[in-house]
């Protein structure tokens, strides 16, 4: 009986999902994430978890949960204080992006001071200017005004809109006096307050120029808002194929009715041919 139960099961072609794969296509958006280092980025009138941090250090935080947000999209990086450089390049590598995201140091002795937003926004439209993709952006995040680099903002600006990148301007941080930390004679923080001030005209002329958005962040909370609006305004179209490769396996029950089979017939041959 169970020969022919298993014989039956084994008919049935039973199967075990053994590998499923994703193959995901993306009509995606590529985005220049440029973000201030300057000393100033060092100022503390942000809270996080109820205790005062830098500017610097929210919009890492707030940066990298946008990304984590965007799998399908390519992301690259521009670092920019006295001069702009290439932190990361274009990537779906988020976790490299990531990682090098962590390790800039704002107002590092290692940077030329200053702010040069126009160099910025030059940085990000040579990543961008030759990629064929759906949409092309740049995300540029300052809490000054353009003080060095070579090229003028609105310069820039005119370049990205010929070149068809949006680019959304934040300005980052309190305007008039915030609180900068130092180190005293005893290596003890003290803080001082310093005169801090975000170009504000410039910053929404070349949003608008290039039919991107100027947002202001003076709080943690509404630099993470501005952020969803950025996500929620550039969408991308993701379609994910899936695969699914299953293993056969009626064979073993075949090998069992037969085992069940040749049992059988050797008990029926010697154990239960001699019983009466």
């Amino acid at each position: 009986v169970f020969t022919i139960v298993f014989i039956i099961i084994a008919l049935s072609r039973p199967q075990e999902q053994s590998v499923s794969q994703d193959s995901l296509k993306r009509k995606g958006i590529d985005i220049m994430i440029a973000m201030d280092i300057s000393s100033s980025m060092l100022a503390e009138d942000f809270q996080l978890n109820g205790k005062r941090v830098n500017r610097a250090d929210v919009a890492k935080k707030v940066l990298q949960g946008f990304v984590e947000d965007r799998p399908g999209d390519r992301i690259g990086l521009v670092a920019f204080a006295g001069r702009a450089y290439i932190a990361a390049p274009l990537t779906l590598d988020h976790d490299f992006l990531i990682s090098n995201l962590n390790r800039l140091e704002a107002g590092s002795e290692s940077i030329e001071d200053g702010t040069a937003i126009g160099s910025a926004i030059s940085a990000g439209l040579n990543r961008l200017r030759d990629l064929d993709s759906e949409s092309r952006v740049i995300i540029l995040m300052t809490d000054g005004q353009n003080n060095s680099g070579t090229v003028n903002p609105l310069t820039a600006a005119e370049a990205a809109e010929l070149l068809g990148v949006k680019v959304y301007t934040i300005g980052v941080g309190t305007i008039g006096m915030a609180p900068m930390p130092y180190t005293d004679v005893f290596n003890r923080k003290r803080y001082r307050n310093v005169e801090v001030n975000i170009d504000e005209e410039t910053l929404k002329k070349i949003a608008k120029r290039t039919g991107g958005k100027y947002f202001r962040a003076d709080s943690s909370r509404k630099l993470r808002e501005i952020y969803n609006d950025i996500d929620e305004l550039e969408k991308t179209d993701v379609e994910i194929e899936r695969y699914f490769n299953y293993d056969e396996l009626f064979h073993y029950f075949v090998v069992a009715g037969l085992f069940l089979l040749l049992l059988e017939l050797i008990l029926a041959n010697s154990v239960w041919l001699k019983l009466p």
